[in-house]
């Protein structure tokens, strides 16, 4: 059985739904931050996806962030490195600084720049320290839970345009396509131990946007790009996080779907509900 730690959200929602073996855990049904060898007992490897997410809350509540995002991680790398079970630690692009112009390898240096970007690298380091594996991704959405495309879906039924940022660059990831990663590294357990995983290609948050436009049938026009400036926020984003693969398919890997085509097929799996009554703005 593999444990699944954060499992409500909207990777362990599609990490259960891939697999039977998979048994995905709320944080009421296990802490992170006071697990135990205990805890696992049974267990065959364990996929944490526990983590505290709000990126701009953390600049203010890094305490709490620090519990849920490093020590957290290290408790369970421990208990499962003293039951000899595998430990598939999932990470973010945060870590690194943002100021790259090429996809970031998981060899090149970390630098964040924001109170969660840090907490997360302190867990990566206490999990590969104890001998798991540490997979870092980027502008995951799913079915379950609230996400950038339901985000952006939910604003074209209500405005007539919006603006979105132009000048951050990433890889949006489908989570489904991230469980089935994570579930096969599971099965294969290379000898890399720190691997990158995301949807291929680039693109920006604008043209994001507009693809999730094209995909509701709604006009791509209606979207107009900005600068980050023109939102500023508590947390600083990372202007460039694309993540390369390179290391993911050395290790025999398969790469996850290129980000236009898995959102065609997360549209198709009902990643936005269908709209019932009024027709939405044109």
């Amino acid at each position: 059985m593999i444990l699944v730690p954060g499992g409500r959200g909207q990777l362990g929602h599609d990490l259960a739904a891939l697999s039977s073996d998979v048994r995905a855990l709320s944080s009421a049904d296990l802490d992170v931050t006071a697990v135990s060898a205990a805890d696992l007992a049974g267990a065959s490897a364990v996929i944490n996806c526990a983590a505290y997410t709000a990126v701009d809350a953390a600049e203010t509540d890094e305490d709490r962030a620090f519990a849920v995002n490093a020590v957290g991680p290290g408790l369970l790398a421990e208990a499962c490195a003293s039951l000899g079970i595998p430990l598939i630690h999932v990470s973010t692009d945060y870590v690194f600084s943002g100021d790259g112009t090429r996809p970031y390898e998981p060899s090149d240096p970390v630098g964040p720049k924001s109170a969660y970007g840090r907490t997360k690298l302190e867990g990566e380091r206490r999990v590969l320290e104890a001998g798991g594996y540490v997979v870092r991704t980027a502008w995951v959405y799913g079915v379950q839970g609230s996400n950038f495309v339901k985000t952006m879906a939910a604003l074209e039924s209500t405005r007539p345009s919006l603006s979105v940022v132009d000048d951050q660059v990433g890889s949006p990831t489908w989570s489904h396509d991230l469980a089935a990663g994570l579930l096969e590294l599971a099965s294969v357990l290379p000898s890399t131990r720190l691997l990158h995983a995301t949807g291929g290609g680039e693109t920006t948050w604008f043209r994001f946007a507009q693809a999730i436009f094209e995909e509701l049938g709604a006009d791509p026009s209606r979207v107009h790009p900005c600068t980050t400036a023109d939102f500023p926020r508590p947390a600083p984003r990372p202007a460039y996080s694309v993540l390369s693969g390179a290391a993911w398919e050395a290790a025999g890997l398969r790469p996850l779907p290129h980000w236009r085509s898995a959102l065609s097929e997360a549209f198709k799996a009902g990643v936005v509900a269908p709209r019932t009554g009024a027709a939405p703005l044109e």
